[in-house]
């Protein structure tokens, strides 16, 4: 074969190669170019304190996407997690005010320790999602069918909570100061709230890729028939992943209510799809068995980055809602396009 064959047949490969790199980083391409489109408009938006600002508003998002991506490497997806923010975020809140504040959810309940109630919450977020993991391993039903009907009953158990006489739907404030600490202190430059999440992002690293129950959840996304017949527990994997996510959901509502200093029951609505979104453009496949913890934490630092960016340059809400979906669908589109492909 001559030099000038081998030569061409590199070109094409290379070129191969170009195309399936474009293809599969299409939509995380596209947000990078809005984002510099978007640090050209306002230059601004790139100080060290408004980044600062967007790491620490990125940090619940990670711990919330990084227990997403659970589900969706299975090919599901928890419709409920936003509801689970505001569930987490009003039991830790209502739990860890100050003594002396006017309108306390428990008047007469001494100061206790900041760890119990943020313990409740996850635990009571972890049940949740074992709940969810056990309907959809027993009964076969679909994850978003079981995550809607657990979103309806989270809302609905928690406003029932927070209307608690005295408190009567008020919204929990006056939050301790070691409890806010968590969410808006820092220790020297780095917010305490980043160290979170990137203490959850390492733990969740280590188990999807050190431990045989992370390789059992990609075995199950990927191809759950086999992953049965290799005598892989499908019913045990679903109701511990379930529980992986509805845990780590909310212990980022307990976050979300520190690093805001208070909490209401409409906590965190809408924040699943911010997550589902940053997982799919972050490279996790809605179809399964597909994702990385780096690609989800860059996914949710450049949806965050749009966001605040969107709104930085002044960009109206209702806009701001018709991009976002348009971001959602194009991510999903793409995914989809490279699974046909791949078949």
């Amino acid at each position: 074969m001559s030099s000038n064959s081998i030569t061409n047949e590199n070109m094409v490969s290379d070129k191969k190669t170009l195309r399936q790199f474009a293809m599969e980083k299409a939509i995380f391409l596209v947000l990078l170019l809005l984002v510099i489109v978007i640090a050209i408009i306002n230059p601004r938006i790139l100080s060290m304190r408004v980044v600062r600002d967007i790491l620490m508003m990125s940090s619940t998002k990670i711990i919330m996407a990084l227990g997403m991506m659970f589900v969706i490497l299975t090919g599901g997806v928890d419709l409920g997690g936003g509801r689970m923010v505001g569930m987490a975020a009003v039991i830790s809140a209502s739990f860890l005010q100050n003594p002396d504040y006017v309108r306390r959810f428990y008047p007469e309940m001494g100061q206790i320790s900041i760890f119990i109630p943020i313990l409740i919450a996850v635990m009571v977020g972890t049940l949740f999602g074992m709940l969810n993991g056990m309907i959809v391993a027993k009964f076969k039903v679909p994850a978003f069918i079981a995550t809607l009907s657990s979103m309806l009953i989270i809302y609905g158990v928690t406003s029932i909570y927070f209307n608690m006489p005295p408190n009567n739907s008020q919204p929990i404030g006056g939050l301790r100061n070691d409890f806010t600490f968590l969410g808006s202190g820092s220790i020297g430059f780095i917010p305490v709230i980043c160290i979170f999440a990137a203490v959850v992002a390492v733990i969740v690293w280590v188990i999807l890729n050190k431990t045989v129950f992370g390789k059992n959840i990609y075995a199950v996304g990927g191809n759950p028939e086999a992953a049965a017949v290799s005598g892989i527990n499908i019913t045990k994997t679903l109701v511990g992943l379930f529980g992986l996510c509805g845990g780590l959901i909310a212990f980022s509502g307990v976050l979300e209510a520190a690093r805001t200093g208070g909490a209401t029951n409409n906590y965190g609505n809408g924040y699943e799809l911010d997550a589902i979104a940053s997982c799919v453009v972050g490279g996790v496949s809605t179809t399964g068995g597909v994702g990385t913890v780096s690609g989800v934490i860059a996914g949710v630092i450049i949806f965050s980055f749009i966001n605040y960016g969107l709104t930085f340059i002044g960009i109206n809400p209702y806009w701001q809602n018709i991009i976002k979906g348009l971001i959602i669908v194009s991510a999903v589109s793409f995914d989809i396009r490279k699974y046909v492909q791949k078949k």
